[in-house]
C-alpha cells in the first residue's frame, strides 16, 4: 500500500546526517552515488529490496549511448545529435527538448567513465538494430542481463565508497519552508520489523520508482493498459508521484510508458524483440499479421493485446533461433518450455488453432488486405514490402518455433517534471533547491504516448539522469560551502 507523506519540519537531531540521500538503488541511483564518490561527496543509498534491483534488474540491461569508446574501438560513426534525432523521431518531437538535449550529451561520458575508472566492461551489441536506433549504439555488460548490469554498478558504488541501506523503504520526505524556498531536509524509512528510522540530508534525489505497479494510478492515467498485466518490478508504488503532488510538484507525460508486445505466456519471460527485427512475425488467432513489428515493442503491447484473447504468436526460423540463443533471458525462457517447434505450416497452424497460417495480413484503412504473403515449398515468402509498411529481406524457412506472448505493462515514462540538471520544478516552473529527480521517478525522454518509447530509454533516462543529477547535487553543495 502507497504510504508516501510529506512532513513539515526536521528529522530528529539525533538521527545521522549525510549530504545526499538516494532513494532506491537501480540503475539511476548507483550511477549517481559513483558520480558522488568520484567528487568526494559521501551519500546513502536507500533501498527497499533486500539488495538492489528495481527495473533495471528486471530488464535486457541495454543503454543506449553515442559516442563512446567502445563504438569507436568497433568502426561505429555516431553522434549525440544523431541519437538525440532518433530519440525525437521515434517521440515524433514531443520528448521534453531540454531532456534530450542533456541525456544524449551525457549517456557516452557516462559509460566511459564506468568502463575507464571502475572497471565494469560493456560491449557493443551486434548483428541487428532496435527499433528507431540508426546505427548499433546499445551497451550492455557480457552477461547481456540487467541483474548482471546491477550487480556490476552495485560493486562499483561499494568500491567507490558508498554507503547502501537494503531493506530500508522510504515512507516520508522531511520538508522546510525558507522563505520562498521549499528544502528537503531528510527522510523516514520503515525496516523489515516495522521499525521508523530517520536520515538527515543536504539534498535528496528521488530515483526510485514509476507508477506502473500501482493499480488505481495505472487506471487513473494509463487506462489502456489497466487491465494489462504488469510486469515490471513492484517497487514502481507511484511513491514519487505522491510526494510531488504533496509538494506542489509539476508532473509531466504521464501518458507516457514503455509497454512490451512480447511477454511470454504462461512462462512470464521477456522475449528479445530481436527475434522481429530480424525477420520474425507476429500472428494472432486467425495465424494472421496484425501490425508492423519494426515499429517498435512499446507499441506492439496495445497492439497485441487488441487481439483475440490479448495473445498473439512470434514466429522464426532456424536462423533467428541462433540469434536468440545468444541472449540469456531467451535461453531460460525456451528452457522453461516457451518454444515449440512446428515441422511447417501445416503443424504452426495446429498450434496456433487456426485453419490456415496468412503472415500477410496487413491493415488497410478499417479492413484487412490478405493473402501478401505466399507459401513456395514450406518457405513463407519475404520478397516485397507490405502494405503495413513493412519490408523483409529473407524467408523464412521450416521448421518454425513459436512462443505464445502477451502484451504487458514494464515501466511508465512519465513522472515529476525536471529541467535539464534533473531539478524538480514546481508548478509556476521554478526549480525546488535541493529536491533532484531522474530514472523512473521524473519524466522521461518518450514525450506522452506508448509509441514515444525508443529502445532503451528507460535505462537512458536512469544512467545519463542519475550522472546528471550527481554533479548537480556536488555544484550545489560546493556552493553552499
Amino acid at each position: 500500500m502507497l504510504q508516501a507523506q510529506v512532513i513539515v519540519g526536521t528529522p530528529p537531531q539525533a538521527a545521522p546526517h549525510v549530504p545526499v540521500a538516494i532513494v532506491g538503488a537501480g540503475a539511476c541511483g548507483l550511477v549517481a552515488a559513483i558520480t558522488l564518490r568520484d567528487a568526494g561527496i559521501d551519500c546513502v543509498l536507500l533501498e527497499r529490496d533486500a539488495q538492489p534491483s528495481g527495473s533495471t534488474a528486471l530488464s535486457s540491461g541495454f543503454i543506449p549511448a553515442p559516442a563512446t569508446t567502445m563504438q569507436r574501438d568497433a568502426g561505429i560513426n555516431d553522434s549525440p545529435e544523431q541519437f538525440a534525432k532518433d530519440i525525437q523521431a521515434k517521440a515524433h518531437d514531443t520528448a521534453a527538448p531540454q531532456l534530450v538535449k542533456a541525456y544524449s550529451e551525457a549517456i557516452g561520458p557516462a559509460i566511459d567513465v564506468l568502463c575507464a575508472q571502475h572497471a565494469i566492461e560493456f560491449i557493443v551489441l551486434d548483428g541487428f538494430l532496435y527499433p528507431g536506433h540508426s546505427v548499433r549504439r546499445m551497451h550492455a555488460v557480457p552477461e547481456k542481463t540487467g541483474a548482471a548490469l546491477v550487480a556490476q554498478l552495485e560493486r562499483a558504488a561499494l568500491a567507490a565508497g558508498a554507503d547502501i541501506l537494503c531493506d530500508a523503504q522510504v515512507t516520508e520526505l522531511w520538508m522546510e519552508q525558507f522563505g520562498d524556498q521549499q528544502h528537503i531536509t531528510g527522510v523516514s524509512y520503515t525496516r523489515p520489523d516495522g521499525s521508523v528510522e530517520h536520515l538527515r540530508c543536504d539534498a535528496l534525489l528521488l530515483a526510485c520508482n514509476g507508477f506502473g505497479g500501482n493499480a488505481a494510478m495505472v487506471a487513473e492515467l494509463l487506462p489502456d493498459m489497466k487491465d494489462a498485466l504488469f510486469a515490471g518490478h513492484k517497487g514502481n508504488d507511484g511513491s514519487a508521484i505522491a510526494w510531488g503532488r504533496a509538494l506542489g510538484a509539476r508532473t509531466a507525460d504521464l501518458q507516457g510508458y514503455q509497454g512490451h508486445g512480447s511477454w511470454a505466456v504462461p512462462q512470464g519471460a521477456l522475449i528479445s524483440w530481436a527475434l522481429m527485427m530480424e525477420g520474425g512475425v507476429q500472428l494472432n488467432a486467425h495465424g494472421q499479421r496484425f501490425h508492423d513489428e519494426t515499429q517498435g515493442y512499446s507499441e506492439a503491447a496495445v497492439h497485441v493485446l487488441a487481439q483475440p484473447g490479448g495473445v498473439a504468436w512470434n514466429v522464426f526460423d532456424d536462423e533467428i533461433l541462433k540469434l536468440a540463443r545468444t541472449f540469456p533471458d531467451f535461453c531460460e525462457a525456451e528452457a522453461a518450455g516457451a518454444v515449440k517447434v512446428c515441422a511447417g505450416l501445416p503443424a504452426l497452424a495446429a498450434l496456433i488453432g487456426c485453419n490456415t497460417i496468412d503472415l500477410g495480413a496487413a491493415r488497410a484503412g478499417n479492413n484487412w488486405a490478405t493473402g501478401l504473403f505466399e507459401t513456395q515449398n514450406g518457405a513463407l515468402s519475404a520478397t516485397q514490402s507490405y502494405s503495413d509498411g513493412r519490408a523483409f529481406k529473407r524467408q523464412l524457412a521450416a521448421p518454425f518455433y513459436a512462443i505464445k506472448v502477451t502484451g504487458a505493462l514494464f515501466h511508465t515514462q512519465g513522472g515529476l517534471d525536471i529541467d535539464a540538471q534533473c531539478r524538480v520544478l514546481r508548478e509556476d516552473g521554478s526549480a525546488f533547491a535541493n529536491l533532484l529527480a531522474a530514472g523512473g521517478a521524473a519524466r522521461g525522454v518518450s514525450g506522452n504516448a506508448v509509441w514515444g518509447y525508443l529502445s532503451g530509454n528507460g535505462l537512458l533516462s536512469a544512467v545519463a539522469g542519475g550522472a546528471i543529477a550527481a554533479k548537480t547535487m556536488a555544484n550545489l553543495l560546493k556552493e553552499a560551502v
